[in-house]
């Protein structure tokens, strides 16, 4: 039975070669088209609770065997009494042969068939999409594209079977068709839809579904495993699903040097640049602290000029040269502008646990002599996570910010690999990789994080459980982890600004 997708807890995903190799030993081992026929009652039972009351379910098959899971799950509406509308790709001397059983069953039922979408549909009726899942190699086009495009701007609910089609399995970009019909794209695309929007993944979850455009393409997500195993075949994880961080109750008998020491260093002044930015730094410190951080030390790159935070005297300000470095968790970058360059040199050297964020990710970016030091520290045990959003990833990289975003899951590990670290690459699903390890992709969060500052928010974060001198890549996944989750619980009458997030946080 389809169960929904439980954000909480940490599941394995596998690309599309994993699920191949998973889905022909399945295959091998049952009777022919077991998984397609599996695979279209699992749609149709979804499909049935969904909408119970619904007029009319419109299927659009491809010629594929997705099209088959979309034949197999009308036939079974149809013996159930919804009376499904299926539209098909194929054609009966060309299809799969499981997509050809499927479509005999199907037609021998009764189950009628049209050429054309049909145009009275309304909120309390379903379509589904059964055209591509994970076999698409390039946008759709032609007579496909155009009932894509039926489909995305149809007031009725949408199920996609397996993956929205155009979706990336992998990385999670969205290939749109080349040809849609007058009006069409602006609501598909650039508004969001009008209706509930559901995915059906089948046999395993893929990395594909909860990155990059995956949340907006997928919306309620469901999985059945259509009883095989994925962890009974030899298929290792692409990924997993960063899940919530165990509970965990602080010692009686403890105190603050338990927590350890952050420092925060950034902040340019007006006095460089006439460019302010020490409120960043600022918002980094207000979140080790709420995150629990034992003590919280400010360096701001302003020569003074910016007085203490009085509403939160627990920060403590320092010049950079009273920083003992050696001891300390640093935070450093945050509103950095260009004086963090002189800083940098010896932070890289001598902080034993670093968190670079914002502008220290851009000094480094433009020079090969802090590049260096910073994959040295790996070699010296010094544990190191960046923190960049896509176009600082680029920057490190040398590509664009559109190649990040085309994978994500690619560039992250990359940049483990080149700088020997820990990386969370922000974004809708955050990718947190580190050489050695299979990168997690965080489920929490929503679009009320887009606003300035909460990016400083969660390097604070990181800091604060990173100078609890746990690992870094674990440090890292339980901040981006909690970071989302205050803004999932937010109420939806309230604005949420980085402040406010940050005082939100707990140890």
């Amino acid at each position: 039975m389809p169960t929904r997708v439980s954000l909480q807890r940490t599941t394995p995903l596998h690309d599309v070669a994993a699920t191949r190799r998973i889905e022909a030993a399945a295959a091998a081992a049952l009777p022919p088209h077991s998984l397609m026929q599996r695979a279209g009652l699992a749609a149709a039972r979804l499909a049935l609770a969904l909408r119970p009351h619904a007029r009319t379910v419109w299927i659009a098959c491809g010629p594929g065997n997705n099209g088959g899971d979309g034949l197999e799950a009308a036939l079974h509406l149809h013996r159930w009494g919804v009376q499904p509308v299926v539209s098909w790709l194929g054609k009966p001397d060309t299809a799969p042969p499981g997509a050809r059983a499927s479509w005999q069953r199907a037609s021998d039922a009764g189950v009628r068939f049209t050429n054309k979408p049909p145009t009275e549909l309304d909120s309390q009726d379903l379509c589904i999409d059964a055209l591509l899942g994970i076999g698409a190699a390039r946008a759709p086009g032609g007579r496909m594209a155009e009932w894509l495009a039926h489909l995305r701007a149809s007031p009725a609910a949408l199920l996609a079977i397996d993956l929205p089609t155009g979706l990336d399995a992998d990385t999670g970009c969205l290939q749109e068709p080349d040809l849609q019909p007058a009006g069409a794209h602006r609501q598909a695309t650039t508004s969001g839809p009008g209706s509930a929007r559901h995915t059906l993944s089948l046999l395993t979850l893929k990395p594909g579904l909860f990155t990059a455009q995956g949340r907006d393409a997928c919306g309620t997500l469901w999985f059945d495993d259509l009883g095989v195993a994925s962890d009974a075949h030899e298929a290792e994880p692409t990924a997993w699903l960063n899940g919530a961080p165990h509970a965990s109750t602080r010692p009686h008998a403890s105190h603050k040097g338990s927590y350890g020491d952050v420092a925060v260093i950034g902040g340019e002044g007006l006095a460089a640049r006439g460019l302010g930015m020490g409120g960043a730094a600022l918002l980094a410190a207000s979140a080790a602290l709420h995150g629990g951080a034992g003590r919280v030390l400010v360096n701001l790159l302003d020569d003074g000029a910016l007085a203490q935070d009085t509403s939160q005297p627990e920060l403590m300000l320092r010049r950079f040269d009273a920083l003992e470095l050696h001891a300390l968790t640093v935070v450093c970058g945050c509103g950095g502008g260009e004086a963090v360059r002189a800083v940098l040199p010896a932070v890289l050297a001598r902080a034993p646990r670093l968190v670079l964020d914002a502008d220290a990710l851009n000094a480094i970016a433009a020079d090969p002599a802090l590049q260096t030091a910073l994959r040295s520290r790996a070699a010296t045990g010094q544990a190191t996570v960046l923190t960049p959003h896509p176009l600082e990833a680029a920057r490190l990289l040398g590509s664009s910010s559109i190649e990040v975003q085309h994978d994500r899951l690619c560039a992250a590990g990359l940049l483990a690999e080149r700088f020997q670290c820990t990386v969370v690459l922000k974004g809708s699903g955050t990718v947190i990789a580190a050489p050695g390890r299979t990168p997690r992709i965080n489920p929490s969060g929503n679009a009320r994080l887009a606003t300035a500052g909460t990016g400083d928010v969660l390097a604070g974060l990181v800091g604060a459980r990173l100078a609890s001198h746990g690992p870094a890549f674990e440090a890292a996944c339980q901040a981006v982890y909690q970071h989302g989750t205050v803004a999932d619980a937010w109420p939806a009458d309230r604005a949420l600004t980085a402040s406010r997030l940050a005082r939100a946080l707990r140890p």
